[in-house]
């Protein structure tokens, strides 16, 4: 069973996603085969032409309310039917009943690399310099921020438009590092509802591991401090034997606890 906060962290990331969908442009929507469900109280994300599992994935299972069997067979067929061949379910370990791993290998699923969910306090952010500017930027620079997260994350150019109008957004607060007046890297954080929730953070090649993302996070939680938030949430790939884990380092050196992982189930067939 979870508590109130976990729950709290899920509806903030799936209010995150929802609110990516109401904020793509109708063509782009349509490019993509962007649609959204929701199932048994999941919100279930498609994208039919763009094969990232960032857009195609599936959260909150079983999270407010108990999953049903039939739950999932709907889900799968959405994906199905939309020719998605690959997608993630992803399942919070106190997701409800407690056999619902069992239930998702009998339908066919199996278990692929899990994410680790962060939170964090209000203290500050720890400081440290570096030569690159932190902006926090709007519409003028948002095919820029699009194209370096959908290159960061692997992307479809389709997409970037998408990410794009994330720049012009209520409620999302979008960063863009520079050296000089050349955009280096980004970062986005959601608010509702008192909570903030980090996402889209990529940096380009040639200024990786000069302090953009370090830099980038500081903004945003310092920003998430001044607008009174009360939680703030994350996530990347859990920790695993010989990635060298740069996001999840800096996620923990700005003061992010880890705090559980997240099973994530895929198609087994």
């Amino acid at each position: 069973m979870l508590d109130e906060l976990e729950i709290t962290a899920e509806r903030c990331e799936r209010e995150a996603l929802g609110d990516f969908h109401a904020a793509t442009p109708e063509a782009v929507k349509i490019a993509l085969g962007m649609k959204t469900h929701t199932v048994g109280g999941a919100f279930v994300s498609v994208a039919t032409h763009d094969p990232s599992i960032l857009l195609n994935r599936t959260i909150g299972l079983g999270v407010e309310a108990p999953a049903a069997r039939e739950d999932i067979a709907a889900i799968r067929k959405i994906y199905g039917d939309a020719g998605v061949g690959r997608f993630f379910l992803h399942l919070n370990p106190g997701a409800e009943p407690e056999d619902l791993s069992g239930w998702l290998a009998a339908a066919g699923m199996r278990p692929h690399r899990r994410w680790m969910k962060f939170r964090r306090g209000l203290t500050p952010p720890p400081e440290k310099n570096t030569y690159l500017r932190i902006e926090k930027i709007g519409p003028d620079f948002g095919h820029d921020f699009g194209a370096i997260a959908a290159q960061g994350f692997g992307l479809t150019d389709l997409a970037v438009p998408a990410l794009a109008a994330l720049a012009a957004r209520p409620g999302w607060h979008v960063y863009m590092s520079f050296a000089g007046d050349d955009p280096a890297g980004v970062g986005a954080m959601f608010v509702s509802g008192g909570c903030a929730w980090f996402d889209w953070a990529a940096t380009l090649p040639a200024y990786r591991r000069q302090g953009s993302q370090s830099a980038i996070l500081r903004r945003r939680i310092n920003e998430a401090i001044r607008l009174g938030c009360k939680h703030m949430f994350t996530e990347t790939g859990e920790a695993a034997e010989g990635d060298p884990q740069h996001s999840y380092h800096n996620i923990e050196k700005a003061g992010f606890q880890a705090w559980h992982p997240r099973d994530n189930f895929i198609p087994a067939d």
